[in-house]
């Protein structure tokens, strides 16, 4: 359905970009710097931020703003509302005890994924992972499988022309070469990662298809690079994953 431009409430949408621009590398900034992030002029953002602290979803010291966990109701309430994760949790927090690994399900939300659930082993990012989490797309395992689901042409226009960041001196910041990968992700049913978005992590992912086969999500296993190395996670991994896959198919119904 179309919604008519009259009909959006732009304060609305400023308040949302503003909440947007705050994440772990920048949990707290000043109003010139959510200015930059949000693209709103220094008034609007300086308003936005002070109708944040006045209703207690972020904290001010007089030079900078900070969320606060009452912002989480906000993503609480979108995944309490979402049968997806209470579906996978079982079959992923099984999955990591059996291989005694971290393992992962995402969605994506144009060029980011968003975790929403998780089963932690160990710790193998430097910051804490958790529903609700985002990462860009292009260099994890779970958002190559995601893009690679899409039609090219919209996976290009997610890209964009770059260059993209780089996360790490392994990450590709080539859309092209992007492109390429999710064109092998496509033919061979899976995404490996080494280093790509943070240096000691390799990850492995497949998607999660509905019973009328439509990607809605993905699955991954991550591990620290000091264990295996990127060409020995598949044969070492993927038939379990397929296994987890074939198991979350059959409920997502």
């Amino acid at each position: 359905m179309s919604i008519s431009e009259r009909d959006i409430m732009g304060g609305l949408a400023k308040g949302l970009a503003v909440i947007e621009s705050f994440d772990a590398e920048r949990p707290r900034q000043s109003i010139s710097q959510v200015a930059a992030a949000s693209g709103l002029d220094r008034a609007t953002t300086r308003r936005c931020l002070l109708t944040l602290a006045h209703l207690g979803y972020a904290d001010y010291d007089g030079k900078f703003f900070t969320l606060t966990p009452r912002v989480l109701r906000l993503g609480a309430a979108s995944l309490a509302a979402m049968p997806l994760p209470q579906l996978v949790q079982p079959s992923i927090d099984r999955l990591s005890e059996r291989i005694g690994e971290s393992s992962s399900v995402s969605i994506l939300d144009r060029g980011e994924i968003v975790y929403v659930a998780r089963a932690a082993q160990k710790k193998v990012m430097s910051i804490a992972l958790m529903p609700g989490s985002r990462l860009p797309a292009y260099c994890t395992s779970m958002g190559r499988v995601l893009l690679a689901a899409l039609p090219e042409a919209e996976a290009a226009a997610i890209l964009g022309p770059g260059p993209l960041p780089a996360r790490t001196g392994r990450t590709l910041t080539d859309p092209a070469l992007v492109l390429a990968e999710l064109a092998k992700v496509r033919a061979q049913g899976y995404a490996v990662i080494d280093q790509e978005v943070e240096l000691g992590l390799r990850s492995i992912a497949v998607p999660l298809h509905d019973i009328h086969g439509r990607t809605v999500a993905a699955l991954n296993i991550g591990l620290s690079a000091r264990q295996e190395t990127g060409e020995a996670l598949a044969p070492l991994y993927l038939a379990t994953l397929q296994q987890v896959q074939a198991e979350i198919r059959a409920l997502l119904r």
